[in-house]
């Protein structure tokens, strides 16, 4: 079995044939890491209302889907392949109606103290969240977009911080 090393176009986890590789992150130190993601479900105003308050025939949409999001971000490295498992020290998720839109907005918060970053989990959290209040409301409206799933900022590791334009 040979080890390719990298393509040389900056990609880390194709090799030279285009074939997958994890990275070996090893070498590298812990550092405190730490991801945020959004993402946006739009709805009709009465599925709004009806999700703020409570009146669900599935339950609390609100709490499951934070919940949802945050185990999710636990798993992410189950379900993306290539993603390091990572002891992850905190995940958030909240939600807040946008009356505007209508519908939710989701952010997503992950963080570590470790070797590689977590925003595919924060990615995740959010992404998972916004599939839930999908599947908790799709009763009532099978029109429901989700979209702008996006990495809002990440800071720690040697890429430094980054942070998405408004």
């Amino acid at each position: 079995m040979t080890n390719t090393p990298p393509a040389k176009s900056g990609l880390t986890h194709i090799g030279t044939m285009g074939e997958a590789h994890m990275v070996d992150v090893g070498d590298k130190a812990e550092t405190i890491r730490e991801a945020v993601a959004e993402g946006v479900v739009r709805m009709q105003a009465e599925t709004l209302a009806m999700i703020v308050e409570g009146n669900a025939k599935k339950g609390d949409v609100l709490g499951t889907a934070r919940i949802a999001g945050i185990m999710a971000a636990k798993k992410a490295h189950e379900l993306i392949p290539l993603c390091h498992p990572l002891l992850l020290t905190k995940v958030t998720v909240e939600i807040e109606p946008d009356h505007a839109l209508p519908g939710l907005r989701v952010r997503a918060m992950a963080r570590v103290t470790g070797k590689t970053g977590v925003e595919m989990e924060a990615l995740t959290a959010a992404s998972v969240a916004c599939l839930t209040i999908y599947d908790m409301a799709k009763a009532v409206d099978r029109g429901m977009v989700i979209s702008d799933v996006r990495l809002l900022s990440k800071t720690g590791g040697k890429s430094g911080d980054y942070e998405a334009e408004s």
